[in-house]
């Protein structure tokens, strides 16, 4: 029988209304194949928070953005139907969009629980291995995804949003600006130390004269990836986490929707020690499809 790490690891997911059933998938699946059974926090906005209560459960906890974010920023509807697209807004930022702020709940969420560590899995992946929130761990290092060389000017067919993220993350950490290629931190699965996500809250706040919401929402574009990437390696000297340079997660990142056949062929393309599938809710993929895969 698998025993409980000594570090106590909580699962975070960022979701919204449109994948829900993804959502749950993904809630199933760790059910399933996660093997110590940690806690899990749906970070969702206000309008979401009721139509995601139904996932709650015993170790399963919806997280309201009003509960974590400062109340001086707000949002609104463009347009009269609640199904419209929002805005968040304040004086001390630039609009947001919806997916600037699912990356300010990831990091805030860490004043508001007490767990060693922070896996971040996206709604629109499911594990299909058996895994153990412990395998992030070795001793007291936490596991930190590091692509060196990931990020250039050819990453995806345009790396300029990914270099400008970099340079973002740079800035806000008070560090010279990177040359590229430029390590990328970005991918589907990956933890944190949540002390850590607290000093670099502090630094960042020390470096811009703002809280750490303003600073990151001065900025057009950025992300939280790369943030914590830039401050534990670029800040702290990679102080306090072990890097690997592979994904625990084999991503569908674009393409036709997968019927299951497809997704079955997909499956067979997973390094050995990957133990997720991410297939990005943009490619239309029925959440039905993969969810035959649990029980394949």
């Amino acid at each position: 029988m698998t025993t409980r790490p000594a570090k106590q690891t909580a699962v975070v997911t960022a979701s919204y209304g449109p994948d829900l059933d993804r959502c749950r998938l993904l809630c199933d699946s760790m059910d399933a194949l996660v093997e110590d059974r940690p806690d899990h926090f749906i970070l969702v906005d206000n309008d979401d928070y009721n139509l995601f209560s139904q996932l709650a459960g015993k170790r399963r906890h919806i997280i309201n953005e009003f509960d974590v974010l400062p109340s001086w920023l707000h949002s609104i509807h463009q347009g009269f139907s609640s199904q419209a697209r929002k805005l968040w807004f304040s004086t001390r930022t630039w609009p947001m969009r919806g997916w600037h702020v699912q990356q300010l709940r990831r990091i805030a969420l860490a004043a508001h629980v007490n767990h060693d560590a922070l896996l971040f899995c996206d709604s629109d992946m499911l594990f299909v291995r058996p895994f153990h929130t412990g395998q992030v761990w070795q001793g007291d290092k936490i596991r930190l995804y590091r692509m060196p060389d990931g990020i250039n000017d050819g990453l995806y067919g345009d790396g300029k949003q990914h270099m400008d993220w970099t340079r973002s993350a740079a800035k806000l950490n008070g560090l010279p600006m990177p040359g590229f290629p430029a390590p990328d931190y970005i991918n589907t699965l990956i933890s944190w130390d949540r002390r850590v996500v607290l000093d670099m809250c502090e630094h960042i706040a020390h470096v811009t004269k703002k809280h750490w919401v303003a600073a990151l929402g001065s900025n057009r574009s950025f992300s939280e990836c790369q943030i914590y990437g830039a401050y534990a390696d670029g800040v702290r000297g990679g102080e306090g986490h072990w890097h690997a340079e592979h994904s625990l997660c084999q991503t569908y990142w674009l393409g036709d929707a997968l019927s299951f056949d497809d997704a079955s062929r997909f499956l067979e393309t997973m390094d050995d020690d990957q133990v997720a599938i991410g297939v990005q809710s943009f490619t239309g993929t029925e959440p039905d499809v993969l969810r035959r895969l649990l029980t394949a």
